[in-house]
């Protein structure tokens, strides 16, 4: 993939502390937020072999994760299309309109619905970005599913690529059946943008 996308973030550090305020002052679990966080880079990072992408989409996908629960401020069941609404809106946040859209989009994929056209927020965007979305959602939504108990069990991961499969490897303080069956449940778009199969695994370490 050679992603084509002219709207870049210069100064990547002020946006991400700004979204961490916006995250504060929507009431979110920050540390879910903040281990979600770290889950979701460290898959960038180990899958970049796949996608390809770099520094900037690497920091879309940052302020996406932190601000993937702020539509908690206006309660549960439909928060992820909250807080794509938040991300477009809020004057707290240093960035243009297209770049709302991007991390927006990315933000409400975490859960429920996959990408779609009918979604007037991700038909706005051009070919080359909307394959943004769906491998930056994919990862995010990967992550919160490892954080599906939002007891920060799972410590690391460590993924395995082939042609036919990816292994997410998960290093686990505890039992953390429930965080490996939420991550393996949203792996749904992570196996439609690599084409593989996705398999989440666990070890517990002392």
């Amino acid at each position: 993939m050679e992603p084509n996308v002219n709207s870049q973030i210069s100064d990547d550090a002020p946006v991400v502390n700004s979204a961490r305020e916006l995250a504060k002052t929507c009431l979110t679990d920050m540390r879910h937020t903040e281990h979600v966080t770290r889950l979701a880079l460290q898959l960038f990072d180990q899958l970049k072999e796949l996608h390809q992408m770099g520094e900037v989409e690497r920091n879309w996908l940052e302020i996406a994760a932190v601000l993937h629960d702020a539509g908690w401020v206006e309660g549960w069941q439909a928060h992820h299309k909250a807080s794509l609404r938040i991300i477009l809106k809020s004057p707290l946040l240093p960035l243009d309109q297209h770049q709302r859209l991007i991390i927006g989009s990315i933000a409400r994929y975490h859960r429920r619905a996959l990408p779609s056209l009918e979604h007037d927020h991700y038909a706005a965007l051009g070919d080359a970005e909307r394959k943004i979305v769906d491998w930056l959602a994919a990862i995010l939504r990967l992550a919160d599913g490892l954080d599906s108990t939002h007891q920060s069990l799972v410590m690391d991961v460590f993924c395995k690529t082939s042609r036919k499969k990816i292994i997410v490897h998960c290093l686990v303080h505890n039992r953390a059946g429930a965080d490996q069956s939420g991550a393996q449940e949203k792996s749904d778009l992570l196996k439609k943008v690599s084409g593989r199969g996705v398999e989440v695994r666990s070890k517990k370490v002392d």
